[in-house]
């Protein structure tokens, strides 16, 4: 199928690795969305490839936040990727397990994703690509996702290099961290249950819609994989402390105020009594530690701040500083870590969509790094915010093109070093390196669960 070069176009993924253009989206969703420069010429492109968070439940490739078109125009070939979600795309059950010919169920999303890096390598010269320099970046979820693909042996020689924004699997925290496979499919055994499923030809029998009206009243945690043995051998902080199979540039990073979209849908402490019992409960005989760390004051609005911050590091930071530090202790390949510091300006402090909260928000950095700020035409954007995504845009398709963000005309970003001596890239109203933030707190939770 020839394409217009600098056309978007959308294909499905099938067996036959035909290109078929998408027409429909129904339970068959795995399709991958494609840019092109408007003009290719003879040379071979780098690949960046998409994966969209929702905590693995919801999102597609299709949101129009996700348009490929402006980092496409800095001489790169952008694809998004659709993959099952929730529990067509995470669920764990004995039968599936089973049946599955490898001993493992329930990280069939991210065997989608590996479809699809596949789908690219056999493809992507088509459309003018370099199948030999496919970056893998995704968000929240869908950097978790990288951070396992990274772990996996089934994706060496499926990607060159690697970026995740605000999210990675690593955590050791109860919780926060990929399921041991028994524990994945005793959640998948009480699902069924739920419908009153006795077999797993039952409960695919039920109708989609039936399914996810379960799910709905009951829903499952499935952002963060299972070990399963065959795509997840081990839990990631383990591969990784070893050196992870994938040996490739990774840029990783998150945002100031990463808890702030959490923290507005939990129930918030009272006062500084009730924080510190909801610390002492958690930690236990390291609560004095904790209190130390994350201070509340006496104020209703400190003890939000210090909330905010205690739920964003333990969801979102200490695993993403955890992804870097042991990828940056344990391999060759450089390491690169930023701090995203600018809150867009003109978002409102809660909604749905567009996702925001209050601070520099989970998702925030997302119409800079896709340097998409006209789909948001209310929000009062400035010259900083245009010129803050066009060097973010040109790190991102730098790091895409060689393996290093740097290029002419712009800050110099140092590779990071582990152990406490490194610098991060401060990108916000300043675009600088400096002294990496809140390690004490990271070390804190490492010093728990790390080992």
């Amino acid at each position: 199928m020839a394409l217009t070069p600098g056309v978007h176009a959308a294909f499905k993924m099938n067996g036959s690795d035909q290109w078929i253009p998408s027409t429909s989206m129904e339970e068959d969703c795995l399709y991958l969305n494609v840019w092109t420069p408007s003009k290719i010429g003879d040379a071979e492109l780098p690949v960046m490839v998409w994966i969209h968070g929702g905590s693995n439940t919801n999102g597609a490739a299709s949101q129009p936040e996700y348009d490929g078109a402006h980092l496409a125009a800095m001489g790169v070939i952008v694809v998004t990727i659709n993959y099952r979600l929730d529990i067509f795309g995470f669920l764990a059950h004995p039968e599936l397990t089973a049946e599955s010919g490898n001993g493992s169920s329930g990280n069939y999303g991210l065997l989608d994703q590996i479809a699809a890096l596949q789908w690219v390598q056999k493809n992507i010269a088509a459309f003018g690509g370099d199948a030999k320099r496919v970056t893998m970046f995704g968000e929240s979820a869908g950097a978790i996702d990288v951070s396992l693909l990274m772990a996996s042996p089934l994706t060496q020689g499926l990607f060159a290099r690697a970026i995740g924004e605000s999210g990675s699997a690593l955590s050791r925290m109860p919780g926060f961290g990929p399921l041991p496979l028994q524990s994945g499919e005793t959640q998948g055994v009480r699902f069924a249950q739920s419908l009153n499923a006795n077999s797993l030809a039952d409960l695919r029998s039920r109708p989609a819609t039936e399914l996810l009206a379960a799910v709905a009243r009951s829903p499952i945690t499935y952002g963060l994989g299972v070990v399963d043995g065959y795509v997840v051998p081990e839990h990631p902080a383990t591969v990784y402390a070893r050196g992870a199979p994938n040996d490739v540039p990774l840029l990783v990073g998150a945002n100031a105020d990463e808890g702030s979209l959490f923290a507005a849908r939990m129930k918030m402490p009272a006062d500084d009594q009730a924080f510190a019992g909801f610390l002492r409960a958690q930690f236990k005989e390291s609560a004095n530690q904790a209190l130390a760390l994350y201070p509340p004051g006496s104020t209703a609005e400190s003890v939000k701040a210090a909330f905010v911050a205690l739920i964003g590091d333990e969801i979102i930071s200490y695993g993403t500083w955890a992804w870097a530090e042991s990828t940056a202790a344990r391999r060759r390949s450089p390491v690169y870590r930023y701090f995203f510091t600018r809150r867009p300006p003109g978002a409102p402090e809660r909604s749905l969509y567009p996702l925001a909260a209050p601070g520099v928000y989970h998702f925030a950095e997302i119409s800079y790094v896709f340097n998409n700020f006209d789909l948001r035409k209310d929000w009062r954007w400035q010259d900083l915010d245009r010129d803050l995504g066009k060097t973010m845009a040109s790190y991102w398709t730098n790091f895409a093109k060689t393996g290093n963000p740097n290029g002419p005309g712009l800050p110099l970003w140092d590779a990071f070093q582990s152990g406490g001596t490194g610098k991060v890239m401060e990108l916000g109203a300043s675009v600088r390196m400096r002294e990496e933030p809140q390690r004490a707190r990271y070390e804190f939770f490492e010093g728990l669960f790390g080992k």
